[in-house]
């Protein structure tokens, strides 16, 4: 299987002729694989790795409004024939992806129906959880933010941790860094995390998701009835 939850999900005659015409895709951290209003030059699958998705605010600043992983896609604009990329993506854990360039998606789409439900299926998660973003970010203490957005980013490790600065994390989070200092101190202090030179471990996975805001559960619920497929195992994880 191709390990990524909307390839797995395609039916196999469909999969094993879309596989044929991909090409693997690195994922270096730090790496931009997409610009805000640029064009996208391929659907991306990523099926190691976390990709943040953020809106510069300014030219050295930007606010993260979703995260992707194994669950998803990038590119899925392409499906409605919109070239230029809404956010801008950033590789925050190094992977790899299977990708699809812009022109091969044009050419197979009209006898790709799997891939076409599954993209329109991803757009519609995708508005639900940008939403739901937005609403995070104005209504939600900083530190059930912070522990949101490490049980989103360990459910896209597939590790028993990942990298992660409070630099990065603040800036992520809209967020000063003295602000994430004493938010994932009160987590470590209370048996939850564990964050040692820019490493971060979970420790109480149950705790930490009591921890968390009621988005992580919500954008969990969000994806089970967008993509009208019911994920199991370690697969389940990484759709919230």
């Amino acid at each position: 299987m191709a390990t990524n939850q909307l390839l797995d999900h395609l039916p196999a005659a469909e999969q094993k002729r879309l596989l044929k015409q991909g090409i693997q895709v690195p994922l270096r951290g730090g790496q931009q694989l997409a610009v805000q209003d640029m064009p996208a030059q391929s659907l991306l699958f990523p099926v190691q790795g976390c990709m943040s998705l953020v809106t510069p605010l300014s030219a050295h600043s930007w606010l993260q409004v979703g995260m992707v992983g194994s669950e998803g896609v990038l590119g899925a604009q392409l499906l409605l024939g919109v070239a230029a990329s809404p956010v801008t993506v950033l590789v925050q854990q190094e992977g790899h992806a299977w990708g699809m360039p812009a022109a091969v998606l044009r050419h197979e789409l009209p006898a790709s129906p799997g891939l076409r439900r599954l993209l329109m299926c991803y757009l519609q998660v995708q508005l639900r959880q940008s939403a739901t973003a937005a609403a995070c970010l104005h209504r939600h203490a900083l530190q059930a933010r912070l522990a949101r957005w490490l049980l989103m980013g360990q459910d896209r490790s597939r590790g028993e941790g990942f990298a992660a600065t409070q630099e990065g994390m603040a800036q992520l989070l809209g967020a000063r860094r003295v602000g994430v200092t004493v938010a994932a101190g009160r987590l470590q202090a209370a048996g939850l995390i564990h964050y040692h030179r820019g490493w971060i471990t979970i420790s109480d996975r149950a705790g930490l998701e009591s921890a968390a805001c009621v988005c992580y559960a919500q954008d969990s619920a969000s994806y089970r009835l967008g993509m009208k497929f019911a994920p199991d195992g370690a697969i389940a994880a990484t759709a919230r």
